[in-house]
């Protein structure tokens, strides 16, 4: 995957213990799948590790907000595409989407917004966003429309 990409994307097997008796990834799985995708597209795409960025500047990221919508089942020892894009990076937050495909990516399974916060790690309180996190980000921003609601989103993934 090129760096220059706004979608950046891995593949990744389901696996056993993630799964409900129907054999379909557990609901609460998808987060998971959905959080440890987007660490590894950070780091294969930016070298950019989220766990030495907090050691060293003890700033990070937390979760305000988490949407999701479960399409079709992704199921036990099935390969999926996860792909993932920066929506929205403002001074203090920033707003990802990551969908799950099917592996010949031709079936939206899943779609997650992941609202985060900027935080000092040490006070716990929203920090903005230093210039050169801006910059770094800004080139990978895929926006939309502001007024889009997450179930438009989804309607409109859908339709593709």
């Amino acid at each position: 995957m090129q760096a220059t990409s706004k979608f950046w994307e891995s593949k990744v097997l389901i696996r056993f213990s993630d799964c409900d008796p129907f054999n379909h990834l557990n609901n609460a799985r998808y987060i998971e799948y959905f959080i440890n995708a987007r660490e590894d597209h950070l780091l294969a795409n930016l070298n950019f590790s989220i766990y030495h960025f907090a050691a060293e500047y003890g700033l990070g990221c937390v979760v305000s907000k988490n949407q999701i919508a479960y399409l079709k089942p992704a199921f036990l020892a099935e390969t999926v595409v996860i792909d993932s894009a920066l929506l929205k990076l403002g001074a203090t937050d920033l707003l990802v989407e990551m969908r799950m495909w099917n592996e010949r990516k031709d079936k939206l399974k899943s779609v997650f917004w992941m609202h985060l916060v900027h935080i000092n790690i040490k006070t716990q309180k929203p920090e903005n966003h230093s210039q050169n996190l801006l910059d770094t980000f800004k080139p990978f921003i895929n926006a939309i429309d502001e007024n889009v609601s997450f179930d438009e989103r989804v309607n409109e993934l859908r339709s593709k």
